[in-house]
């Protein structure tokens, strides 16, 4: 590990034993001998930690946080292609609250009636779920368990045994799951030749389900970029078709809600979810539901039941999402991420044209080639090397693995060890100083293993 990213961690470290002083001694704060020693013995400790910081020399000290649980420095020390994490790191903010936080149920400080988390003002989670509204341009929303919970809670709510549900051909296993736990079904729109789900292929699919079934699909679900390949698929014109059927459309923003810009009324959702961990630098686990006036009384309807024995009730809580839902450093680590957030929507293009340029600049390899759609739209990109990685990869003693070593040591990381024919990579987030280090470090070995370069 890099000497200051170590000393780094031991610092933040020692912050938190005297914290933990603090916290033993409040609210006076009276220390006795003990932990007047102990307190001093951090506190020298840590100028002298902060001193190997600034000369960036030192000794590594700690490898874990506690028993087996590791250090992790991957953003820190690297630059991350991981298709699942880019989108997903976090803010400086975010992680400041993460530490303030960081208690279980540290929100529900100022929790009062009518006891619900999306009614607290302070911390101001009201006022966030207002401008998460906004921000999609819904009607209504609510934070959620990451984009699988959002989809099990509209299909609960939709859903009944025997029912239809249409996704697509590339959707996301958790969206089928959350379909069949309804116990509906659920069929896929295939994709057209270019691996695109189109307006065509959703009402062709519809008419398929209608003739076989004599009765209309419940649910159409398709993602605005998909997981297999970054592509973009038109889901305004199948938001279109799906409305001419009166078929409620579900769009999935796992890769788009917190990285581009998402306008729920021009897409003509009915339902927007949002992978928050994914896309919008957050902890895991923390998604975003959002859904129109016509459906936000089915889709956060409130408890209606009475204890037979006890005569309870439940209040205003919502069936459907058990109550509260995303609680405690998760929430506030989003919030605190989501001024950032609002900002780099505005950058997008900017983000795809870095993605364009570093995949012009990998096709140079000769044997290279792009698996998704090109031009590229989005940042996650599905490449290609049998002809040129993979060939090195049949008789190098390492085999595949070789590219993940190359790559290792000089600081990159992210693609699937042992994956040399097609790999999935993302850019978001790189400067255009580490794009261009990232060019020219798979250009290096490429020309380091004979491989042309044009």
């Amino acid at each position: 590990m890099n000497i200051r990213a170590q000393k780094t961690y031991e610092a933040l470290f020692a912050l938190e034993d005297l914290r933990e002083i603090l916290r033993a001694t409040a609210p006076v704060h009276e220390l006795n001998d003990e932990q007047q020693e102990r307190f001093n013995k951090i506190l020298k400790s840590l100028r002298g930690t902060l001193d190997e910081i600034e000369k960036g020399r030192g000794e590594s000290k700690i490898r874990y946080i506690a028993d087996k649980i590791e250090l992790r420095s991957k953003e820190e020390e690297y630059i991350n292609l991981n298709p699942i994490q880019s989108g997903g790191r976090l803010t400086a903010e975010a992680r400041k609250a993460l530490i303030a936080y960081g208690d279980g149920y540290s929100v529900c400080d100022y929790c009062f009636k009518p006891f619900r988390l999306d009614h607290i003002k302070r911390p101001p989670i009201q006022e966030f779920h207002s401008e998460l509204a906004e921000f999609v341009n819904m009607e209504a929303v609510r934070v959620v368990r990451g984009a699988r919970r959002g989809f099990q809670i509209v299909a609960n709510a939709l859903l009944d045994k025997g029912d239809i549900a249409l996704i697509a051909e590339v959707g996301h296993y958790s969206l089928g799951l959350a379909i069949e736990a309804s116990r509906a079904e659920w069929r896929e729109i295939p994709l057209n030749e270019n691996r695109i789900v189109t307006p065509e292929k959703t009402q062709e699919k519809i008419e398929m389900v209608k003739k076989e079934t004599r009765k209309l699909p419940k649910l159409i679900a398709v993602p605005h970029i998909d997981y297999m390949y970054g592509n973009e698929h038109d889901v305004k014109g199948i938001a279109k078709i799906a409305h001419e059927y009166d078929i409620p459309f579900l769009y999935n923003g796992a890769y788009t809600v917190g990285i581009m810009p998402v306008d729920g009324k021009k897409i003509g959702a009915d339902f927007i979810i949002g992978s928050a961990h994914k896309s919008m630098a957050s902890p895991a686990p923390t998604g975003v539901l959002a859904t129109t006036e016509e459906f936000m009384g089915r889709i956060f309807k409130t408890t209606r039941s009475k204890g037979d024995v006890s005569g309870r009730k439940f209040g205003i809580k919502e069936v459907y999402l058990l109550g509260c839902t995303v609680m405690g450093a998760p929430l506030i680590a989003m919030m605190a991420s989501f001024p950032r957030v609002k900002e780099r929507v505005k950058n997008w293009d900017e983000e795809v044209k870095k993605s364009n340029y570093f995949i012009r600049e990998f096709l140079r390899i000769e044997g290279n080639s792009i698996v998704s759609e090109m031009p590229r739209k989005h940042t996650m990109t599905k490449v290609d090397s049998t002809g040129s990685f993979d060939k090195v990869a049949q008789t190098h003693k390492k085999k595949g693995y070789f590219l993940h070593n190359e790559l290792s040591k000089r600081k990159i990381t992210g693609i699937i060890p042992g994956a040399t024919k097609q790999y999935k990579l993302n850019t978001y987030g790189l400067s255009w100083d580490q794009i261009k280090y990232l060019e020219n470090a798979f250009r290096e070995i490429a020309e380091s293993y004979k491989i042309g370069v044009r």
